[in-house]
């Protein structure tokens, strides 16, 4: 009698948990299939340089992904001014360059007010006419995500393989899917300008709370933009460090949640363009250390005909021939960079390193 019980209990269990497989499976069937539908199909990039040969025993090929935050108002809950329409613009733009190996991974900064000679972009069949003396971000303006990657593919010479754009809206909901993002303020902020307030110290914040302080530029950053561009860094790397960690990635529902606000958000071009391309593309980097994955700013000083632009340095040359020769930054350019191993201490160890953290608004 007892032999018989523990096999219908055996059976039981074994059923149920048949069952259990099945619905998973299921769900998470469905769940690929609501994402993978989120993705706008993307656009192929028309490339304007030559892609780096690289040696016929090489595993894998390097990478350079080019990442856009749109400030394009249009769309719920992308009026954050109180504005809408008027066009879009690139607010943030880092160019990502990941080694062949993987064992490296570092985003460079790209200003949005740097003055260049704009060249002629083709978007959509149409070729769009360039501008001397332009700010960088008005190829976003004028073309849209395709103009800008053959804007930086034509000042730097590198290829780039993808692109990816993220409006107000999906950076938010990233930030609440994987539940807030550690920053550290260096002093309280008491904006009612623009209805933004800080306490000083160590803290985490929401969606609407990290998208106010990635923004905030009369308050923290005594440089302005050039503050706030080094404070976008120190903020992508805290959130790089929040979702590679246990408390992310064994939360099924935060990794569903985060995927679901990128998917909703993101234009992206035709080769990464459904949810198995950007898996796989995210797969390349798990052998990437945090240590390894640093964010740094090119080059530049004042622009001389008006103090409130920027102009690349002579110096970017040396950085953009390391990214087409797939070479670590250096010790020229890791100096001040930012790691995601460690991205609250903004000061990086020396006294310049962290003058330039309190510059940006960074804790030292």
């Amino acid at each position: 009698m007892a032999r018989r019980h523990r096999r219908t209990v055996l059976r039981v269990v074994l059923t149920t948990q048949l069952c259990l497989a099945l619905l998973t499976a299921a769900a998470v069937t469905l769940a690929y299939q609501r994402l993978d539908d989120n993705i706008a199909a993307g656009s192929a990039i028309p490339h304007v340089v030559e892609k780096e040969d690289v040696a016929d025993d090489a595993p894998l090929e390097p990478l350079n992904i080019l990442v856009m935050g749109s400030d394009n108002r249009d769309g719920e809950g992308n009026d954050i001014d109180g504005l809408t329409g008027g066009g879009q613009r690139a607010d943030t733009t880092i160019l990502v360059h990941v080694s062949a190996d993987r064992q490296e991974a570092y985003g460079v900064s790209l200003p949005r007010d740097a003055i260049v000679d704009r060249p002629a972009c083709r978007v959509d069949g149409e070729e769009i006419p360039g501008a001397e003396a332009a700010m960088f971000n008005t190829a976003f303006a004028v073309g849209g995500p395709l103009c800008t990657v053959q804007t930086v593919e034509q000042l730097t010479g590198i290829y780039i393989d993808h692109f990816v754009v993220l409006d107000f809206n999906g950076f938010k909901d990233m930030v609440d899917a994987v539940d807030g993002v550690e920053v550290c303020i260096p002093k309280d902020v008491d904006d009612p300008e623009h209805d933004i307030y800080f306490d000083a110290g160590v803290q985490e914040l929401e969606g609407q709370q990290a998208l106010n302080y990635v923004r905030e530029r009369t308050v923290l950053s005594s440089t302005g933009d050039i503050g706030r561009m080094k404070r976008q860094q120190a903020f992508i790397a805290s959130m790089v460090n929040k979702v590679f960690s246990a408390g992310t990635l064994t939360r099924v529902d935060r990794v569903y949640q985060f995927l679901k606000a990128a998917t909703d958000s993101i234009e992206v071009d035709d080769q990464i363009d459904s949810l198995r391309d950007l898996t796989q593309l995210a797969r390349q980097f798990r052998d990437t250390g945090l240590t390894k994955i640093r964010f740094i700013s090119v080059p530049f000083e004042a622009y001389e005909p008006d103090p409130n632009r920027l102009v690349w340095t002579a110096e970017a040359d040396a950085l953009w021939k390391r990214i087409k020769a797939d070479e670590s930054l250096g010790r020229e350019f890791r100096g001040g960079a930012i790691s995601a191993a460690d991205p609250v201490d903004g000061g990086g160890g020396s006294e310049q390193d962290a003058e330039e953290a309190a510059a940006a608004g960074l804790c030292a």
